[in-house]
């Protein structure tokens, strides 16, 4: 490819809309051009970044032994009706009627439509296994989209589906994509962990997510340093301290707290460690009732957690203050356990606890000196916190830390959850039908590449990987429009380089080198040599990788191999 041939469209500055790096910089680079909140046009740079990321995940599905078709964008409310996730998925499903008045909707994901295709295809225990897979444009109406590609509205995404007789067998699909994904991620380049995960609104029991290591992610890993331990922090389980409960030493004694409302405000009243104080947090039952659940002053609440305790409506959702008073009498800022009637959890930290600070369940008033199984029954206890950096690791094996990570896979093991919802059955051996096991397994496409941009750059730009750079190598000529030399060897070094199958690009625009350097370096192209007649007359030219503090001199008819070296 020659630059003059190509569309690079650079930007000196970015938006002053754009809130992240990967967003400043793709839109500065000509990557993407915004039309509307969450929705972008792909231009002719970003979209070679986006073909190599589906090439290398195609590569592996099919390796992996998957098969590829399409499913179609516009789906019927019906299929979405019968696993009742057309009331469930809320705001996100856009939603809307044909000139006929029917229902349809925009997929986000389309576990519905393939599922209806199995039960009219897959009739025999003989047609299974089969593992389906579509690389396909999807829309969710997020309410507030943000930073760029990795949190749009439209945007592109690799689903796949497995189809199996047992739990077993399904466990193996599930067990060859997990490798299928390693390789897909190794393959790019990326730094990444797989993390034990939660299943979410998709459901099923047994789930990892993918994270590309980068400090601007949003969710936060949990791993340990000496393990393989390794889960989101929706699902990392928060050990209870080691020992049994110390014995109560101190009297129960109220204290006015005016204007005490938050931990905070209570320790620096108090003039305690927060490791005293307990936090209450209400929530609504199936009922409708009022449930506390305690956590300690420096711990949060892991709603995702709270959310799958039996008796707690799911959403999990906080009550509010008129049946905090109703339950309490008093308003949230001054409530405990002490005198209340209703359910009690408490985290297990908490419920290892003696003489703690907690709300008295009167405004502006505290208990000190609280004490389980003396001022009020012991709880349910249950683990409902987000572990912190230094907690134990379930696996016995060390202490837990945590680094921040994007998602960009996830492969979940759904069981029937979808195929029993749909009645979408095989004949087995006996005869008699069986709902199908299933997994489906996502990848991110076009947010792989604001992640990578994420985990890959400095103040003048991106930072590819080879393999899903927009040019492998980009050839830039000092003077190509002013020295027959300089055109000469820029030409024949293409023309070598591309016959080896590289993907090179020639800048033949005449910029001034200055202009020209910068508009690689923020495009991140991995590989660039510099050609100038200084540097021909001594046999030289420039070599420079993107992460290279300086460009190195190579002999001129050396360039070739090196080039091919550092492909390789």
């Amino acid at each position: 490819m020659r630059a003059s041939q190509f569309f690079i469209s650079t930007l000196k500055e970015a938006p002053a809309d754009a809130d992240i790096t990967s967003q400043k910089l793709m839109i500065r680079a000509g990557f993407i051009r915004k039309h509307a909140a969450g929705i972008y046009s792909w231009m002719p740079m970003g979209l070679r970044v986006v073909r190599k990321v589906e090439n290398i995940i195609r590569e592996e599905m099919n390796r992996a032994g998957a098969l590829e078709l399409s499913l179609p964008v516009v789906q019927p409310a019906e299929l979405w009706q019968e696993t009742g996730r057309w009331d469930a998925m809320g705001a996100e499903l856009l939603r809307f009627k044909d000139r006929h008045e029917r229902d349809f909707a925009l997929q986000p994901t389309a576990e519905e439509v393939i599922t209806d295709i199995a039960r009219r295809e897959l009739r025999s225990y003989r047609a299974l296994p089969k593992s389906f897979y579509q690389i396909q444009t999807k829309f969710r109406d997020e309410r507030r989209p943000r930073f760029g590609v990795m949190r749009g509205r439209e945007f592109t995404m690799k689903d796949a589906y497995s189809f199996d007789r047992s739990a077993d067998d399904a466990g193996k699909s599930y067990e060859n994509m997990y490798a299928a994904y390693r390789r897909i991620f190794d393959r790019m380049g990326l730094t990444y962990r797989a993390v034990a995960a939660d299943t979410g609104a998709i459901g099923g029991d047994r789930s990892h997510e993918f994270q590309v290591i980068a400090d601007t992610g949003e969710d936060a890993i949990i791993y340990c340093p000496t393990s393989e331990y390794a889960a989101n922090i929706e699902l990392a389980e928060a050990l209870a301290p080691a020992g049994e409960r110390p014995a109560a030493s101190a009297a129960l004694s109220k204290v006015h707290t005016p204007k005490v409302k938050t931990i905070a405000e209570l320790v620096d009243f108090l003039k305690i460690d927060i490791k005293q104080t307990v936090k209450a947090v209400v929530v609504e039952g199936e009922q409708g009732d009022a449930v506390l659940m305690l956590v300690r002053g420096d711990h949060e609440l892991n709603e995702v957690k709270a959310q799958k305790v039996a008796g707690i409506k799911n959403p999990l959702t906080f009550a509010s203050p008129a049946a905090i008073r109703a339950a309490f009498g008093a308003n949230p800022g001054s409530l405990g356990p002490v005198g209340f009637q209703g359910r009690v959890i408490a985290d297990r930290t908490v419920a290892k606890m003696a003489d703690f600070v907690i709300g008295a369940n009167e405004d502006d008033q505290h208990y000190t000196g609280a004490n389980f199984g003396r001022d009020c029954a012991e709880p349910e206890v249950l683990d409902i916190r987000n572990v912190v950096a230094g907690d134990l690791s379930p696996d016995g094996k060390g202490v837990l830390a945590i680094q921040r990570g994007i998602e960009v896979g996830h492969v979940f093991y759904l069981g029937t959850k979808y195929s029993a919802a749909m009645n979408a059955t095989f004949l087995d051996e006996d005869g008699k039908p069986k709902p199908f096991e299933m997994g489906c397994y996502g990848i991110g496409v076009t947010r792989i590449l604001g992640a990578a941009i994420e985990q890959n750059y400095d103040d003048k730009g991106m930072i590819w990987p080879d393999a899903i750079a927009p040019f492998s190598v980009v050839i830039c000529p000092v003077g190509y429009d002013r020295s027959e030399a300089v055109k000469e060897a820029a030409d024949k070094l293409y023309a070598e380089l591309a016959a080896r199958g590289a993907d090179v690009i020639l800048d033949d625009r005449g910029e001034r080198p200055g202009a020209m350097f910068a508009d690689w370096e923020l495009i991140g192209a991995p590989h660039r040599v510099t050609i100038g007649d200084r540097g021909l007359k001594e046999g030289k030219v420039e070599y420079q990788q993107r992460r290279d503090a300086e460009a190195t001199a190579v002999a001129a008819d050396a360039i070739l191999e090196h080039i091919v070296g550092k492909l390789a």
